[in-house]
């Protein structure tokens, strides 16, 4: 009888590697401030998983968030940020970790502004003071902000979709 190496076989059927090149994706500004902007680094359309940096120039705020259908980790690359629910700081080299259903409001107090890798899972509800969901972001959305910027700009897109 013949025996299946499942290791062999994950490896046959799993996506090939991947090296992306970050500095031939452009950043796409999120929202209307002018101090927010986010770097696509892979859309997976199969989970909803999405992967990028956000970059904000000097100090300023997130809107007051939730993230629901997923969990989120963080690494803080540049400069420092905190929420304001939390009692802890983010800065370079911190590792961060948001359960499903977290909510919280992204601050960066410092002029030296802040960037950080995300991987995130599920939807991101930006809420209003009364908890009412004003609009929200999937990994859809974010690869459309993506896409329409780049055609704006005329540049050829990157496939990160993997």
């Amino acid at each position: 009888m013949k025996t299946v190496d499942t290791y062999e076989t994950a490896l046959q059927m799993a996506l090939p590697d991947r090296a992306i090149d970050a500095d031939k994706i452009p950043w796409v500004p999120q929202g209307n401030s002018g101090r927010v902007w986010f770097k696509p680094l892979r859309f997976d359309l199969t989970t909803g998983k999405w992967i990028n940096l956000i970059r904000m120039a000097g100090p300023g705020k997130i809107n007051r968030h939730k993230h629901a259908g997923g969990q989120v980790i963080g690494y803080c690359v540049q400069g420092c940020w905190h929420y304001l629910e939390k009692d802890w700081q983010a800065k370079p080299g911190t590792l961060i970790y948001e359960p499903p259903g977290d909510v919280h409001t992204l601050v960066v107090d410092g002029d030296e502004g802040m960037t950080t890798l995300f991987i995130i899972e599920g939807t991101i509800q930006y809420l209003d003071d009364n908890d009412t969901v004003i609009y929200q972001d999937d990994v859809f959305t974010k690869m459309q902000y993506y896409l329409d910027y780049c055609k704006a700009q005329g540049i050829e897109p990157l496939d990160l979709c993997y």
